[in-house]
């Protein structure tokens, strides 16, 4: 039973901690849509997604305005398409039509982004998904709300290294192709080592060929909530610490579990799953780095950090799984520079580096998050910091991920803007020694001797 005093407690969270539903995401199956035919092709894709998400924004609002619960964004990702147009993709240019779709159905249902223009090349790359990855400029040049990830790696088999060289080189071009804007279409791109099925936050939403025809998830947020409630424990013993963490991630996952199931009644749609997921924003209270320091450290970056956000993520993990049965996705502390005021001003004052981030992401959610770093790095040494950060991936059997900015005619301590919930970043050296023989090798890097636990 929900007493007056957990609905006061709510409402508090809500209007004064920056509790929200960061996304309702609906997840869309596109495997019935395929054709050989290209035009038909992106005619299925747009009839299916523009029928069963047509309500999806209007059911939002309506949970909103019931129960007070802001929800930021709505958001759709679908079965990542270089499986999609494979068959009738044969050039850059065809690929880059189906992205065109994805947003024209965006854009006519309403909702914010759509995920899934994406490829799973984690031991190998067939043509198609090849051609797709080499679309990526074009694709996301040409479209407002189209969002691209590719999956390099997991514990199961491996790097391709072959993936994640030719990467570097088209984040580069994503860049390029956005100097004017501070490079920010590489926010839409992310790459990935053990991508879940099922994430529903951006930009490396795809719906997963494991998962039913469409379903319904729901990616939560909290971390000023944590924060406040931290301040009632200054000085008290780790015990209490993890406790009031754990108690605080129960209370927001049930406010995400209410929306969830409320929007998969409306829409008729099976329930997915819960991400629990603690998402800064650059409003000012909303930051994983705040909490760091709530918990004792003068910037995030300082000794301890590493430990500290452990235990954060752990105990965040610990609370949300006991208020919902089907807790996915990707579930932890987010730690993006640019989404973060709290790792922003921990960047300005000298107090983190891209290498201290690096081992954060082996303890939290996701990765090396909207980095901003020189326009000028090689594309080599951006494959090689995507190479380290899914060798953590797939020996920590964990998800990590790369999402890195190079600003192109930015240099070390100039900032970008993107605004908005992206916020802006400061420009982070990079270690500019060469990587390039090592990345020039070529093929797979073998997986873990852990992974052969058949």
């Amino acid at each position: 039973m929900i007493n007056s005093f957990e609905v006061k407690e709510t409402n508090e969270m809500i209007e004064k901690e920056n509790l929200d539903v960061r996304t309702i995401t609906m997840g869309i199956s596109l495997l019935d849509c395929i054709d050989s035919d290209l035009t038909k092709l992106n005619e299925n894709i747009y009839n299916k997604i523009t029928t069963l998400a047509k309500d999806l924004v209007k059911v939002g609002n309506d949970i909103e305005r019931s129960y007070g619960i802001p929800i930021v964004n709505k958001r759709i990702s679908v079965t990542p398409i270089a499986l999609i147009g494979g068959s009738a993709c044969k050039t850059i240019e065809d690929f880059a039509s189906i992205a065109k779709t994805l947003d024209r159905a965006a854009k006519d249902v309403g909702v914010n982004l759509i995920g899934g223009y994406s490829a799973i090349v984690s031991k190998g790359m067939t043509a198609a998904e090849e051609l797709l990855i080499k679309s990526i400029p074009l694709a996301l040049h040409t479209t407002e709300r189209v969002c691209s990830s590719v999956n390099v790696g997991s514990t199961k088999v491996g790097i391709n290294m072959d993936a994640v060289k030719m990467l570097g080189n088209i984040i580069l071009e994503v860049a390029n192709n956005s100097k004017d804007n501070d490079s920010a279409e590489c926010m839409k791109f992310v790459v990935f080592c053990n991508a879940p099925d099922d994430n529903p936050f951006m930009a490396g939403a795809f719906h997963g060929v494991t998962e039913a025809d469409a379903i319904i998830n729901v990616g939560v947020s909290g971390p000023g909530v944590v924060k406040k409630a931290l301040e009632s424990v200054r000085g008290e013993s780790f015990e209490v610490l993890c406790e009031t963490i754990k108690k605080t991630a129960f209370k927001v996952t049930r406010v995400g579990q209410l929306v969830a199931k409320e929007a998969s009644k409306a829409l008729d749609i099976p329930f997915g799953i819960v991400d629990l997921s603690l998402a800064p924003t650059p409003a000012v209270g909303d930051s994983v780095a705040d909490i760091l320091c709530e918990i004792g450290l003068e910037y995030a970056g300082a000794p301890g950090t590493t430990a500290a956000l452990a235990l954060l993520n752990d105990q965040v993990k610990k609370g949300g799984i006991m208020a919902s049965s089907y807790v996915g996705g990707l579930s932890g502390a987010f730690i993006p520079v640019s989404e973060d005021q709290g790792m922003i001003n921990a960047v300005e004052a000298g107090a983190i580096t891209i290498e201290k981030l690096e081992a954060m992401t082996c303890v939290c959610s996701v990765g090396l998050d909207m980095i901003a770093i020189p326009g000028d790095t090689k594309a080599s040494t951006i494959s090689g910091i995507i190479a380290d950060e899914m060798a953590i991936g797939m020996i920590n059997q964990k998800t990590t991920a790369a999402r890195l900015i190079p600003a192109i005619g930015k240099k070390v301590g100039d900032k970008v803007e993107f605004g908005g919930l992206f916020g802006y970043a400061p420009v982070m050296p990079v270690n500019n020694y060469s990587c390039e023989n090592f990345i020039n090798r070529g093929g797979r890097i073998p997986a873990p001797v852990h992974s052969f636990k058949n």
